[in-house]
């Protein structure tokens, strides 16, 4: 099947190169011709695993190509995935714009039948709105039907989640456009593809549900999704609070919490909460969405509170060890909302840093892929070209980010460095025994410390 693909970031990118993968002939696009330009020079504008390889094997054998020229992208396919974004406005809702904007490109530019099938998150009634667009810009009488087709990608794993989902879901309104989008996915369905992934990390081929909804219902399904992930996240920051209270060790709660199959363990880490584009996004448009409709969604309002509030809390540790911040010299492992990307986008990390320079501190940072980033960011932040040496000198450590490598330091090393042995994890990634048993003052997130009281006690 010839494809098209609008918006080239992470859904999009991600979408075209895997269904060229399975055998799609797929063009990609976007209005960012820089982006086009890097992209056909080999360039990965992210840093997604995996995300490389296969785009360069596609690319270089033709079945994945990347074109400036919108309208030409999207005049001969039979098929059309917008990817483009959908950012939040002032009032949380999502800016559809670009979305209107694409329904206009290709109901001019099209030159036949085609199926336009939204990917990027929108709110529940986008689908209507975009069949309309299409019906008034087309002056051709060519005939488009219009499907949702929500992504469930993970940063860090978007390659593998599009290559073996647990479910595909497509919303659609008639039975030619439900037949076009199994045939579409049949390769996945029925993993008759070869993984670009070694077989040891492959995960298990059991074939994905195909679920079939209204274009009302998929699109909600998406918003319901990330949303309640939010409220499990936020739940497990409640109860780590409580553990912090009464000397309980949160992570021994949720671990005997997620083997109740009704809950699982998925989502259920205490830490410094939720960021990245995603959770934050679709939790604020989602509340919007319920408010329009005249349904209170103070439930995802008080999500949106505890999440905000893990920083403060994080903050308050620092300054009841530190005492003062100003002059301090902090070092921080880790800005990437999450470990395996280079994004920062509503990271914890960017509230950190800045509140911690609003109070006079100096902070040297590592993190392996998002450095720079930051940096365009804050010009004040000290870039360090590893661990040991965000370590070195600091009156405290932050472990911000949970990069697997940052568990395997050698931390007697990184004690020696410090001007205080003092660990401040809010990834709960370190053992609280073996920290103290090397020396560090270590406090982490809703766990006890060897020897210490807990704080209602």
């Amino acid at each position: 099947m010839r494809i098209g693909v609008i918006g080239c970031g992470y859904v999009g990118l991600v979408t075209g190169a895997c269904l060229a993968d399975v055998g799609h002939e797929v063009v990609c696009t976007d209005n960012d011709l820089t982006k086009i330009d890097a992209l056909n020079r080999g360039e990965i504008p992210i840093y997604e695993a995996h995300l490389d390889e296969v785009v360069e094997r596609n690319h270089r054998q033709g079945r994945l190509t990347f074109m400036g020229n919108m309208a030409e992208a999207v005049s001969a396919v039979e098929a059309t995935f917008i990817c483009v974004g959908t950012p939040p406005l002032e009032d949380g809702s999502a800016d559809l714009s670009s979305i209107e904007n694409v329904a206009r490109l290709i109901a001019t530019e099209a030159r036949g039948p085609q199926l336009v099938i939204e990917k990027s998150t929108v709110p529940a009634q986008t689908g209507q709105r975009l069949k309309r667009a299409l019906e008034i810009y087309n002056h051709s009488g060519i005939n488009f039907r219009v499907a949702s087709n929500p992504e469930f990608l993970r940063e860090s794993t978007a390659v593998m989640d599009f290559l073996h989902p647990p479910r595909i879901v497509v919303g659609v309104e008639d039975e030619t456009s439900e037949q076009q989008l199994r045939s579409l996915f049949d390769p996945i369905l029925h993993q008759t593809f070869q993984c670009p992934v070694h077989e040891a990390k492959c995960p298990p081929t059991t074939p994905p549900t195909f679920i079939v909804t209204s274009i009302n219902s998929a699109e909600i399904i998406k918003h319901a999704s990330n949303s309640f992930l939010a409220m499990k996240i936020c739940y497990a920051n409640l109860l780590a609070d409580l553990c912090d209270r009464l000397g309980a060790d949160v992570e021994q709660v949720t671990q005997a919490m997620g083997l109740d199959p009704r809950i699982g363990p998925s989502f259920l880490s205490a830490g410094l909460g939720f960021g990245g584009f995603c959770l934050p996004k679709d939790v604020q448009a989602f509340i919007h969405l319920g408010e329009k409709a005249g349904i209170d969604f103070g439930l995802l309002r008080q999500v949106e509170l505890i999440n905000k509030k893990r920083i403060d809390r994080f903050l308050e540790r620092a300054k009841e060890e530190l005492w003062i911040l100003k002059g301090k010299q902090v070092g921080m492992l880790g800005i990437s909302f999450k470990p395996d990307t280079d994004d920062i986008r509503f990271a914890p990390s960017l509230e950190l840093i800045k509140r911690l320079q609003g109070e006079g501190a100096s902070v040297r940072a590592f993190d392996p892929q998002a450095l720079q980033k930051a940096k365009a960011l804050f010009p004040a932040l000290e870039a360090c070209g590893n661990e040991y040496q965000a370590a070195e000198g600091a009156d405290a450590l932050m472990i911000v980010t949970e990069w697997p490598q940052f568990k395997d330091l050698d931390w007697k090393r990184v004690r020696k460095s410090m001007a205080r042995p003092l660990v401040l994890d809010g990834r709960n990634l370190l053992d609280p025994a073996q920290m103290r048993a090397w020396g560090f003052e270590y406090f982490c997130m809703g766990r006890p410390n060897p020897g210490s009281t807990p704080a209602g006690g």
